[in-house]
């Protein structure tokens, strides 16, 4: 999609979409948002978290970054734009549900196996981001040296999304809540292919149908 298009993309949804959420657009203006849900997900175009979850705006507040990693808690007064928005959900819009949501055939997972350069400028920061991934590539690799180059990278994929919940639970105000039980954290894992969620569950310690939580 190009420039022109998306221009006339909000043209069209200005003149009909808007419509249809006139009356919620005017309410959160008048009153402010008020979202239960913070959102990680991944910036790959493929992920899409409004349309992949139905949801409304106002809904969900979203974060996206490269490979939905979830930076661990430092107090070192640096630029922390994800932290930032993290504990904004949770300090200032009081948050009830954090969900960390992976994906499949994700390009932030599958570069963990790959070295940029030192001296290449124009990945310097990406370089860095990525560390954030290694614990689990590390496990996957001392784990599962058995599977193919793509069991690697899903399984990668999945182990990730479980270290971004330690990662979360490093912030100070996350694991008070978390304790008091006023805030729940969750593992996604969301399938680009078919459209379908898995979830952690925690006690098994198992990627699981989504849909299988609702009974």
């Amino acid at each position: 999609m190009g420039l022109e298009q998306l221009i006339q993309g909000n043209l069209t949804f200005k003149n009909s979409m808007f419509k249809d959420y006139k009356d919620d657009f005017n309410t959160l203006v008048e009153k402010g948002q008020s979202p239960e849900v913070l959102f990680i997900g991944c910036s790959d175009s493929r992920v899409v978290p409004d349309l992949i979850m139905d949801s409304k705006p106002g809904d969900m507040f979203i974060l996206r970054n490269v490979g939905n990693f979830v930076p661990p808690f430092e107090a070192d007064f640096d630029f922390h734009g994800s932290s930032a928005a993290i504990e904004f959900a949770v300090s200032v819009l009081n948050v009830k549900h954090i969900i960390v949501c992976g994906h499949s055939h994700c390009g932030a997972c599958k570069a963990l196996y790959s070295e940029i350069e030192e001296d290449d400028i124009g990945l310097v920061h990406v370089k860095k981001w990525l560390e954030l991934g290694k614990k689990a590539r590390n496990y996957v690799l001392n784990n599962y040296l058995d599977l193919s180059a793509e069991e690697i990278y899903t399984k990668t994929e999945k182990s990730s999304v479980v270290y971004q919940l330690r990662n979360l639970l490093t912030y100070p105000e996350i694991k008070r809540k978390v304790e008091e039980k006023t805030l729940e954290i969750h593992g996604w894992y969301y399938k680009i292919e078919d459209g379908s969620i898995m979830y952690y569950d925690t006690k098994d310690e198992k990627f699981k149908q989504l849909r299988d939580s609702l009974k």
